[in-house]
C-alpha cells in the first residue's frame, strides 16, 4: 500500500512513518518542517507541505490509497481553527482522487462530556479545558465535519495523555470511554492509527483508544 502521513514530523507521525516502513509499505511523509523528521528507507519519499494548503497536500499524496493524519496545533488558550480547515483540505483531497481510507487523531477530552465518567467530567476537564479548550473546541469541530462523511472508510481515534515511551504492543479501542485508563504511549497510537488503514477489515467511526 502507498500510505502519506500527514503531519509526518511530530512525535506521532514518525512513529506512523517508522512502523509503516516496517509493515512494507510505500510512505509519503507530509510534513511543514520535513527536516525535523529523523527517518529514512528506501520506500519514504519526504514532502514538504502545509495541512492548510489544499493545492500543495493534493501534489503530495497524489497515487496514495490511505492517509493517516497526525498533524496538530500548538497547545495553549489561543483559539485555533488547524484541525476543523486541515480536516476540510484533506476531506478535498481525498475527493479528488482514489483514497478510500483515512485515519484521524482527536483527543479523548474532545468526545462529548455526557459519556464522561462523573469525577474526570467534573473535576478533571474543567482544569484540562482552562488550558487546551481552544484546541478541544477545534477537534470537536473537526470530528462534526468527519461525522458528516458516510461515503468514506474512516476512523478518528481519541487518546488520553500521550507519554514518549517505549511500545507495549498493546492497545484496545472502544466507541465508548475505556475506564481506568489514562495515558497511551506514542508508538501504541501510532499502531492503532495503521491498524485503521492497513486490514481488510480496518475499525471505523469514532473510537475512544487506550493501552491495552
Amino acid at each position: 500500500m502507498k500510505l502519506a502521513v500527514i503531519g509526518a514530523a511530530g512525535r506521532t507521525g514518525s512513529q506512523v512513518v517508522r512502523q509503516a516502513l516496517d509493515r512494507g509499505h510505500a510512505v509519503v511523509a507530509v510534513a511543514r518542517s520535513p527536516e525535523k523528521l529523523n527517518v529514512a528507507g528506501d520506500r519514504l519519499t519526504v514532502v514538504p507541505a502545509d495541512v492548510r494548503d489544499a493545492d500543495a497536500l493534493t501534489r503530495a499524496v497524489a497515487g496514495c490509497e490511505a492517509i493517516v493524519t497526525t498533524f496538530g496545533a500548538t497547545a495553549g488558550r489561543q483559539p485555533t481553527d488547524l484541525y476543523s480547515v486541515g480536516i476540510a483540505n484533506v476531506l478535498q483531497v481525498i475527493d479528488a482522487g482514489s483514497i478510500r481510507r483515512l485515519a484521524v487523531i482527536s483527543a479523548s477530552p474532545a468526545g462529548p462530556r455526557s459519556e464522561q465518567p462523573a469525577a474526570l467530567r467534573l473535576l478533571v476537564l474543567p482544569i484540562l479545558d482552562r488550558f487546551f479548550g481552544a484546541a478541544y473546541a477545534d477537534l470537536r469541530r473537526m470530528e462534526a465535519v468527519l461525522a458528516r462523511r458516510g461515503d468514506l472508510d474512516w476512523a478518528c481515534l481519541r487518546p488520553p495523555r500521550l507519554l514518549d515511551r517505549p511500545a507495549t504492543g498493546r492497545y484496545r479501542t472502544d466507541p465508548k470511554p475505556l475506564p481506568g485508563t489514562r495515558s497511551l504511549n506514542y508508538p501504541d497510537l501510532a499502531t492503532a492509527l495503521l491498524d485503521c488503514v492497513d486490514g481488510a477489515e480496518p475499525p471505523t467511526g469514532m473510537l475512544y483508544v487506550a493501552a491495552g
